[in-house]
């Protein structure tokens, strides 16, 4: 087998990796289950966040714990940490733009059930018109000696659909332009009320805030009751699994690439990293995954990345006899905020600066912006940069133009909370915030290498710039 083809055939099976990651991830709630099922196969030990840690977090150990079920937070200590040593973090985000269910859902109108959605976050929502969806999320469920608990379900059968309007019935004199009322036409419909009565459907407690066909559908998934379900947090999905797609098998064809793409390259990165126990035994520092909710809504919930979350960590991994150890610590430390990038538009490369057009199959993106939207310096992009060369790892930048307007990510608002050194990367994708987005398969391999070399050699790289 030649090189060539030998690399082409890895990046497929990281690609490959990433499909049965994002197929099983059709809500946060499901992401962050699915990385704890990654991190307890190799050994990481669940913590609590309501329990004491003095106990129990020693070096050469790997750990995680969840909030809210929706984020997370994975670390493995190095053997030679002390405290007021560094860490070295890569932060990502679990959600994605979807449609969110109702708290009450329930919606009649000429024969048809439909079920009330909100829109959570900016997405490109005419794409979510004439797809086959359903739902998955989390439900709170009564057990039999009375308590309250969160059950993860998913409905993977197309339940759900928002049919476009006909053409022929289109105001044509409004021009060629999609246009559409978020309330009134981003109602999916979920069956025919005739139908309904006709199989009997037997109502529930629910049934005053949800069609019982709704319920029944979700208590048949879990074995139980429809009665049981006392509240629901369900987002909808594009039911088409993710595939690799093109000529050549280059790309992949999924939805929430933003940012689950970047949620598993970290996680598969930090595992790897301990595949050889030597290099953690070695290690003076912490590394460290954070996976935050909420992103593309701001950030700011007890679960997001505006939240306490990160610091508190922080400070109770620095806890000991030093008084000053999380402040030294923040100061060795360096945090990698690792969410998708705009590759060029082939139809549309004027919305891009001239020489900032990232592709697919060059490797990550390094995001610049002199207005602080992005938290890369000199000193952090010089960091990654020299790693990557180190390890033949492609990796290019962006700005964009001064004629648009420039979105933004967790790394400003990490870096401003802790005074963190940090960088913004991302692998290059086309039709972010599309219920179906699109991105090369060799990036996923890239970006997995970045990240390992960097959990792998940042103690030493860090010793080698310095801008204090």
């Amino acid at each position: 087998m030649s090189k060539t083809t030998a690399t082409a055939t890895a990046a497929l099976a990281h690609a490959t990796e990433f499909l049965d990651f994002v197929n099983q991830s059709p809500s946060p709630f499901h992401a962050v289950e699915e990385s704890k099922k990654k991190l307890e196969k190799v050994g990481f030990i669940e913590l609590k966040e309501r329990d004491s840690w003095g106990d129990k977090v020693e070096p050469n150990g790997k750990y995680f714990f969840t909030r809210n079920k929706s984020s997370l937070i994975a670390f493995a200590v190095g053997g030679k940490f002390i405290q007021g040593n560094g860490v070295s973090i890569i932060a990502a985000h679990t959600d994605s733009p979807c449609l969110k269910i109702k708290p009450v859902s329930k919606k009649e109108k000429f024969g048809y059930l439909q079920v009330g959605v909100q829109t959570y976050g900016g997405g490109l929502w005419h794409t979510w018109f004439d797809r086959d969806l359903s739902v998955a999320g989390r439900v709170m469920v009564e057990s039999e000696d009375g308590k309250h608990i969160s059950k993860l379900v998913r409905v993977e059968k197309p339940i759900l659909r928002i049919p476009n309007l006909a053409i022929h019935l289109v105001d044509r004199t409004s021009g060629e332009a999609f246009t559409f009322n978020k309330e009134t036409h981003l109602t999916p419909v979920l069956a025919t009320s005739a139908k309904v009565l006709n199989e009997k459907v037997t109502g529930k407690e629910e049934v005053e805030k949800h069609h019982s066909v709704l319920v029944e559908l979700l208590a048949n998934e879990l074995s139980i009751t429809g009665e049981r379900i006392k509240d629901l947090e369900l987002c909808l999905y594009d039911t088409q699994p993710s595939v690799i797609g093109g000529a050549l098998d280059e790309f992949i064809f999924s939805p929430r690439l933003d940012n689950l793409m970047m949620s598993h390259c970290s996680i598969t990165a930090l595992i790897r990293s301990l595949e050889n126990d030597t290099t953690l035994a070695e290690d003076t520092c912490i590394r460290m995954v954070a996976l935050f909710d909420n992103e593309e809504i701001g950030s700011k919930s007890a679960y997001g990345a505006d939240s306490h979350l990160l610091e508190a960590t922080l400070r109770r991994l620095q806890a000991g006899k030093n008084p000053t150890a999380f402040e030294e610590s923040i100061h060795k430390s360096f945090l990698v905020s690792a969410d998708m990038a705009h590759a060029v538009h082939p139809n549309y490369s004027e919305k891009h600066e001239e020489n900032h057009r990232p592709a697919m199959h060059k490797g990550l993106v390094i995001k610049v912006n002199a207005n602080q939207r992005y938290a890369t310096t000199a000193a952090t992009s010089l960091e990654i940069k020299a790693l990557a060369k180190k390890h033949g790892i492609p990796v290019q930048e962006f700005v964009v133009r001064n004629d648009m307007a420039c979105g933004s990510t967790i790394g400003p608002i990490l870096s401003a909370k802790l005074g963190m050194r940090t960088i913004d990367v991302g692998a290059p994708q086309l039709s972010m915030h599309s219920i179906r987005e699109m991105c090369g398969t060799e990036d996923v391999q890239h970006s997995i290498q970045l990240f390992n070399a960097f959990f792998q050699e940042y103690q030493h790289l860090d010793q080698k710039i310095l801008v204090d």
